[in-house]
């Protein structure tokens, strides 16, 4: 089976770009926005998103199965039990990119023995593309005119307690959460949509992110790679890392939280 330090990254940068070009030519359009059965939006964006990314990574990486966002909420799902495995969300930050915000991304995640080890996340209304690779390094670039930029290196931070950054969900400030947060209470917070929360932990621009509601795995892997490739940590409850391939049926991920600093000391999620 083909490993992470054995993919093409110059392949899947480009699949990541003609996927993102796909969902601002949506974007861009008087689209339609479809329900699925749990009620959650979707547009023609997610469903070319995909659509291009399977063909590609079917050209890539043949032996490697393809979970995507699009295919699972249709009833697909390939058997992934031998431990290695592509998690795509083509659009991640929906309800963003209906709303014509800027914060949506897409998102390519490799698993491998339940973590993950790839990941790429690209946010074309921004123009910014970051990607990662555990036990080699974390990147980001600026995408202008389809093209990348050149690649800058990045890397999380160490905590300053009297200078804490947390990241916090746009559209999700449940009492539980609010509750977490009073325990930084001279902390900055920022809000942003999507998997991006993650990457500005990675590009060292902020220190925490919890995560105190529901969230799928194919929301976090592509992210979840690139932080811990920058050298931060997503963990649950306990101080585990936060694992994939839990469930076949849901793919849901439970609480969790992402630091910077893994060596960070911080309350327990809900308390």
């Amino acid at each position: 089976m083909t490993t992470s330090r054995q993919l093409p990254v110059d392949s899947l940068l480009a699949v990541m770009l003609e996927a993102g070009a796909a969902v601002m030519d949506v974007y861009a359009s008087d689209f339609e926005i479809y329900g699925k059965a749990d009620q959650s939006p979707v547009t023609e964006a997610d469903r070319r998103g995909e659509a291009i990314i399977e063909a590609a990574l079917k050209v890539i990486a043949p032996e490697i199965p393809m979970v995507g966002e699009e295919a699972k909420s249709e009833g697909k799902c390939p058997d992934i039990s031998g431990g290695t495995f592509w998690l795509v969300d083509p659009l991640d930050g929906t309800k963003e990119f209906i709303k014509r915000g800027n914060d949506f991304t897409v998102n390519i995640g490799l698993i491998e023995d339940g973590l993950p080890t790839m990941g790429f996340v690209y946010a074309p209304a921004l123009g910014k593309i970051y990607w990662g690779i555990v036990g080699k390094g974390a990147w980001m670039a600026e995408v202008k005119g389809g093209r990348i930029g050149e690649a800058k290196a990045i890397a999380c931070r160490k905590a300053d307690a009297a200078n804490m950054v947390i990241v916090a969900s746009k559209s999700h400030r449940s009492p539980e959460l609010e509750a977490w947060l009073a325990h930084f209470p001279a902390a900055d917070h920022v809000s942003i949509g999507s998997s991006l929360k993650f990457c500005l932990l990675a590009a060292g621009e902020a220190d925490l992110y919890p995560r105190l509601g529901p969230t799928c795995e194919w929301d976090t892997a592509a992210a979840h790679a690139v932080l811990a490739a920058a050298g931060g940590s997503v963990t649950v409850n306990g101080g585990a890392a936060l694992r994939y391939g839990k469930d076949t049926k849901t793919f849901l991920n439970p609480w969790f939280l992402c630091a910077a600093d893994p060596t960070l000391p911080v309350p327990p999620l809900g308390g």
